[in-house]
């Protein structure tokens, strides 16, 4: 029997997470929802599903499960919704920007024994779990450091900025999941610090930053390194390397291309997929053809709601150091 997932919010990552739901041969779209009419209308026609309000969805026991792609200030209320209505979440990151609210999601969806998925796509990268998969198997011996390269072709606008939860929330969220998924340890201690480097108005008008560098220690001694930047005028930057005790593993861009030009001046490659839809579509298709394999029993969570929690910590730990110019000790 399908699954009926019901998809909230028909953005640009709801439509990417609702039409590789819409490709899974053990799904059922159970209907589109979003606060704009037309958006809805679209997808849902585009994938031949029908529109659908949000209260419906909780009303209809049919639905086993939410995708939740709509605006970050909505996906507390609407995982605790989801977890109350005994229904499986897949819900976009941020949980939320605020810790404590963040936290009492968790215990919602531990209370609901359904199961959640936050949306740390990078996990499911194949250069990325490839990568993972040798380490775990022991290749370069005992992990000691990390570096993580993260860097966008530029910034959204300052009115998107002012209302993200700032660069750690918003951006390096993924890059501090990274950081525990690979490392396998708890920070103890995070330094950051930031600058606006890029365009002035994102610190006099959004009081942010676009430019990071982001200092980490495990409990167990590990080093990792983050630097992120909202500009690369090259290209969508998304790299990092482990050293061992045996050696390293490095994870490095992915190109349009393959195609090596070699001249008598120059030899040149493709530059970066422009942008993290491009990078990341496989991503995000295995990402989803997960989440239905583990509501069908043939897979096991990989990425969770504590996950989500833990990734936000770090973040509040990062925007903490760097707005007080200090070490934040965690633990």
């Amino acid at each position: 029997m399908a699954i009926r997932m019901a998809v909230i919010g028909a953005g640009r990552i709801g439509q990417i997470h609702a039409a590789n739901a819409a490709r899974n041969p053990a799904v059922a779209l159970a209907g589109i929802a979003d606060a704009l009419p037309e958006p809805a209308e679209k997808l849902a026609g585009a994938l031949g599903a029908r529109v659908v309000t949000v209260e419906e969805i909780f009303a209809d026991p049919s639905v086993d499960a939410v995708l939740i792609g709509s605006s970050t200030d909505t996906h507390a209320d609407l995982i605790q919704r989801t977890a109350r209505a005994g229904k499986h979440i897949f819900c976009e990151k941020p949980v939320d920007l605020d810790l404590a609210r963040a936290r009492e999601c968790e215990q919602a969806v531990k209370a609901s024994g359904k199961a959640c998925l936050i949306g740390f796509q990078r996990r499911f990268d194949p250069t990325f779990s490839a990568l993972k998969a040798r380490l775990d198997q022991g290749e370069i011996g005992a992990l000691e450091a990390l570096s993580v390269i993260s860097r966008d072709p530029g910034a959204p606008p300052v009115d998107y900025l002012r209302r993200s939860g700032g660069i750690f929330k918003d951006m390096l969220i993924h890059d501090f999941d990274i950081f525990r998924w690979i490392l396998g340890e708890e920070a103890e201690t995070v330094y950051a610090t930031a600058s606006a480097l890029t365009d002035p108005a994102i610190a006099s008008e959004a009081n942010d930053a676009d430019t990071t560098a982001v200092t980490l220690r495990t409990v167990g001694g590990k080093l990792a390194q983050i630097h992120t930047s909202r500009r690369a005028a090259y290209g969508y930057d998304q790299r990092f390397e482990v050293l061992g005790s045996k050696g390293m593993l490095q994870a490095g861009n992915h190109r349009p291309t393959e195609v090596v030009a070699s001249g008598p001046d120059v030899v040149s490659v493709d530059k970066p997929e422009h942008f993290f839809l491009q990078r990341y579509e496989k991503a995000y298709r295995i990402e989803l053809d997960h989440f239905v394999a583990v509501l069908g029993g043939r897979e096991k969570l990989r990425v969770s709601i504590e996950d989500g929690v833990k990734a936000l910590e770090l973040a509040d730990a990062a925007t903490t150091s760097w707005r007080e110019n200090r070490i934040v000790r965690l633990r």
